[in-house]
Order: C-alpha cells, then sequence, then structure tokens
C-alpha cells in the first residue's frame, strides 16, 4: 500500500492545496512548486498604449513663427491705373479744345477729379479691408473694416495652392492666389493683389507640404 504524502500547504494563508498545485486556490500565491518568477512577460514601466502615444513616439510641441504677412497691394490696379491716366488725358484735350464752350472746362476737370477720388478709395478700401498672415501651421485671413471678422484654415487640410496674372500683373509681380482646402467654410478661398505672388504662393504651399510630412510621420511612429 503506497504511503501518503504530507500535504502541501500555502506559505501565505496556509490553507491546504493539492500536491500538483502551483498557485493557491485561496490567496493566488505561487507555491514552492511554482519555480523562480518569469520574466520579461510584463510591459516595462511607462510603456502604456497611453504612454506610447503621448510618451516617447509625439513629438515636441512646434512653436508657431510666422512665416508671412500681407494683404492687397495698390499695384493690382495697374490697369485701371493706366485707363485712368488715357481718360484723364483725353478729357484734358477736351477741354482745351471746347474752352469756348460753356461748362466745358468744368465737366471735364470734374470728371477727372471724381474718377482720381474713386480709385483712391477704392484701393484704400481695398487695402484696409483684407489681411493675411501665414505661420508654420495655418493660414490666417481678416475681412472687414468697421466689423473685423478672423478666419483659419490649418496648414494641413490645403489640398492645392495656385496663382494667377494677367497681362498688366505680370509686368508689376502681382496676382491673386487660390487655396483649395477642406475647411468647411473656406472650402476656396481667393487673395487677389498679393505682391511677389509667385513666391508667396511657392512659401504657402511649402508650408502645406512640411506640415502634412510632420504630421504623416508622427501618425506612422504612434
Amino acid at each position: 500500500m503506497a504511503q501518503r504524502s504530507d500535504p502541501m500547504n500555502c506559505p501565505n494563508c496556509s490553507v491546504e492545496l493539492p500536491e500538483e498545485a502551483v498557485f493557491c486556490h485561496q490567496c493566488g500565491e505561487p507555491t514552492a512548486q511554482s519555480g523562480p518568477p518569469l520574466t520579461g512577460l510584463t510591459s516595462p514601466p511607462g510603456d502604456s498604449p497611453r504612454d506610447r502615444l503621448q510618451g516617447r513616439s509625439a513629438i515636441p510641441d512646434q512653436v508657431e513663427e510666422l512665416l508671412w504677412s500681407g494683404g492687397y497691394s495698390a499695384k493690382a490696379m495697374v490697369g485701371s491705373w493706366i485707363l485712368a491716366v488715357i481718360v484723364s488725358l483725353a478729357l484734358l484735350a477736351a477741354a482745351v479744345l471746347l474752352a469756348g464752350t460753356e461748362f466745358a472746362i468744368p465737366v471735364c476737370l470734374g470728371i477727372v477729379v471724381f474718377l482720381w477720388v474713386y480709385l483712391g478709395l477704392l484701393v484704400s478700401y481695398r487695402k484696409l479691408n483684407v489681411d493675411y498672415q501665414l505661420t508654420t501651421q495655418r493660414f490666417v485671413h481678416q475681412t472687414g473694416i468697421l466689423r473685423r471678422v478672423t478666419n483659419r484654415i490649418e496648414a494641413i487640410d490645403m489640398d492645392d495652392v495656385s496663382y494667377e496674372q494677367g497681362i498688366f500683373e505680370r509686368v508689376v509681380n502681382v496676382g491673386a492666389i487660390h487655396i483649395t482646402s477642406s475647411d468647411c467654410s473656406h472650402p476656396e478661398l481667393i487673395l487677389r493683389g498679393i505682391n511677389q505672388v509667385g513666391d508667396v504662393a511657392k512659401l504657402i504651399d511649402k508650408t502645406r507640404h512640411k506640415e502634412r510630412l510632420q504630421r504623416g510621420l508622427h501618425i506612422e511612429a504612434v
């Protein structure tokens, strides 16, 4: 008849355990038969999914820097200025030819003055009505004189940047920039009368591409 071995008790709570028990069914403490503790199965401290998302995988916060600021350039009205000069010379010539006619000179001079005052007010309104700022992360555009409205388009939301110039605008290097984005408020934004339009458009497109590349690398790293 086989001799019965002594009962095995838990080293922690002293409850009687089966002979082949590795862990205590009462307190969960490993028995002497469980061997040395396993290593390498637990994650190192600070390596939780939250830490991987916000810790070493996350890129440091970038300081937003101003890259460019501007608005409407009076050079964009070069065609209007040329036309106004031609009309003014024609009216002055008509005033000289009709010098003997009553009210000829006052009428012609009045039209010339009105024309230039109108153009002056128009260019002042266009210059004061808009203001643009480009940073490393977004494009800010403000509109209005008495009531100012500020809108922002994130650089990563910009899909395409292009520009166009007329005949006279190419001479003075101004033009209009078209920004297409996924922004709900301004899916298509047109910036008119931008000086050095080619350089500004390239800068906006470069900022857009750089921001998308950085965000893409960050998402891939996470």
